[in-house]
């Protein structure tokens, strides 16, 4: 079911219930039992890696897969809902091997474990307004934090999941991070057409909230003047495809989070040019290359504590899956990158 479709079938479910004279209390209820369940089954596979990886020793940071399947805050399609599935699909599929391009083994659940996924679509279901769903995203990344070594990769997803995990990381840690934003829009338009959670206005939420220091974007190449805007009001460092011949020494060294409770690395995969990544939503030409985006990240020097891959669209994907393994290698990569 789609995004839409479902917020349909959950508004008719609540006016159903209201029909039914079914109090409020009965419905915030039962709704909560739904939220504590989901919130349950995710501590408990955390707490089950994180003794695993306490047991083996030798680690101090393994990524952890969670997988987040939300697509109702696109402002266009809805399909990266459905991607978390296909990207580990790909991570794990028999047309390559496990190893990274720095030789770290995926198949180590030192570099790489997975907790599963947040049920977005069934907690939206029953009427869970999108407050309170962001609610639930935060305090399942937490719960992935509570257990060291674990350090949340997040897959998406459209790029609203970024509000609600940068904030439980910073709240977790204690303080602001900086943000390795790579993308080919700004995010942060204040309300986009009425939504204040919509990807289009993430970046705003997040530095809204005080949970970044730095925030540099990379990729820009659909930006209005309210998004140079926002970008010059909250002291963003926006780096534009027009001007990528220039930045490029710069931006493949770059040094963050020192003063700081670590780096965020979040990755839009329409930040790349859609000749290397057709399956997204939107759609723009003149963006980066796939070694372009690696460079930047494998020579990012910074104590990277977590990170998100959204914005993939399976259903905009090629027959042979060729966005799949492109998210796929970011996810690989980032791995590497948070594992230590």
């Amino acid at each position: 079911m789609g995004g839409a479709a479902a917020a349909t079938g959950a508004a008719r479910w609540i006016q159903r219930l209201s029909a039914a004279r079914i109090s409020t209390e009965a419905l915030e209820r039962g709704q909560s039992r739904v939220i504590d369940a989901s919130l349950t089954l995710i501590r408990e596979r955390a707490k089950l890696k994180g003794e695993l990886l306490r047991a083996m020793g030798g680690v101090k940071a393994s990524a952890t897969l969670l997988g987040v399947p939300l697509g109702h805050n696109s402002s266009f399609l809805q399909g990266p809902a459905f991607a978390p599935p296909r990207i580990r699909e790909a991570i794990w599929c028999g047309s390559t091997n496990s190893s990274t391009e720095e030789g770290k083994e995926l198949n180590d659940p030192r570099v790489l474990t997975d907790v599963g996924d947040v049920p977005i679509q069934e907690i939206r279901d029953c009427g869970v307004e999108d407050d309170r769903l962001m609610h639930v995203i935060s305090e399942s990344v937490k719960t992935v934090m509570d257990e060291d070594p674990l350090r949340p990769l997040v897959l998406g997803g459209d790029h609203s999941i970024s509000y609600p995990v940068v904030r439980a990381v910073s709240e977790k840690l204690g303080g602001p991070v900086d943000i390795l934003h790579l993308d080919a829009h700004p995010d942060i338009y204040d309300c986009f057409e009425g939504n204040t959670y919509s990807h289009a206005s993430s970046f705003a939420r997040i530095m809204e909230g005080g949970y970044a220091r730095r925030l540099l974007q990379v990729g820009l190449r659909s930006i209005t003047k309210e998004g140079r805007e926002q970008g010059k009001r909250f002291g963003v460092e926006q780096y534009e495809m027009r001007t990528f011949s220039r930045d490029r020494e710069k931006l493949e060294n770059l040094k963050l989070g020192e003063g700081v409770k670590g780096v965020y690395v979040s990755v839009d995969v329409d930040c790349l040019d859609p000749a290397f990544a057709p399956g997204v939503s939107h759609i723009e030409p003149g963006g980066l290359s796939f070694r372009d985006v690696l460079n930047i990240l494998q020579n990012l020097q910074g104590d990277v504590v977590a990170g998100d891959v959204v914005e993939f669209n399976p259903q905009r994907d090629t027959v042979d899956g060729m966005t799949a393994m492109v998210a796929a290698k970011l996810v690989r990569e980032l791995s590497a990158k948070i594992s230590k």
